[in-house]
């Protein structure tokens, strides 16, 4: 399709045609329904490579540069800077938040093959890495995010747990 044009052109229709896609995959992920965003499919839950995220850990060293990528707040939205609230309840719905996240990246990827498809293979390939580049990064956050999460809504039921023990065995005794 644009093996025959020049680059500027070649670029400007790029750029047209990743800005349409992004927009377009961030308006279906924002109108899909948070049942598809369950932490319990296959396509959220850990890889064994993960190791419980300590790959990005110490593998990716994710904790030296998540802090500087930007982030998206929408309405009512998560920060990563801070929990607004230590309950189980609120952090299901956070990591439900991770999986949007990371399934909108990750869709977001799929346009490197598009874009391989309709470019010379010198252009596709750059336009590629650059998507890729874009937005890998983002997906490995959300990933790494829910693993923490995750650990800490477990200790949070945990220690509710033994508080309602203590106090069912305080109860029984009066």
């Amino acid at each position: 399709m644009l093996r025959d044009q020049s680059f500027f052109s070649v670029l400007i229709i790029n750029i047209f045609i990743a800005v349409i896609w992004h927009f377009a995959v961030f308006m279906i992920c924002i109108l899909m329904d948070t049942s598809f965003f369950n932490e319990e499919k296959k396509m959220y839950r850990p890889k064994k490579w993960e190791r419980g995220g300590r790959f990005y850990s110490d593998t990716l060293k994710i904790n030296s540069w998540k802090d500087i990528m930007p982030q998206y707040i929408g309405k009512n939205g998560f920060s990563k800077d801070h929990l607004d609230a230590l309950s189980p309840e609120y952090l299901d719905e956070f990591i439900m938040e991770t999986c949007r996240g990371e399934w909108n990246h990750t869709a977001n990827c799929v346009l490197c093959i598009v874009l391989m498809i309709i470019n010379r293979p010198l252009s596709g390939a750059i336009f590629s890495l650059l998507v890729f580049a874009a937005n890998m990064p983002f997906t490995l956050i959300q990933r790494y995010n829910r693993f923490r999460l995750q650990k800490l809504r477990q200790t949070l039921i945990r220690k509710s747990n033994r508080g309602r023990k203590g106090t069912v065995l305080q109860t029984g005794k009066e």
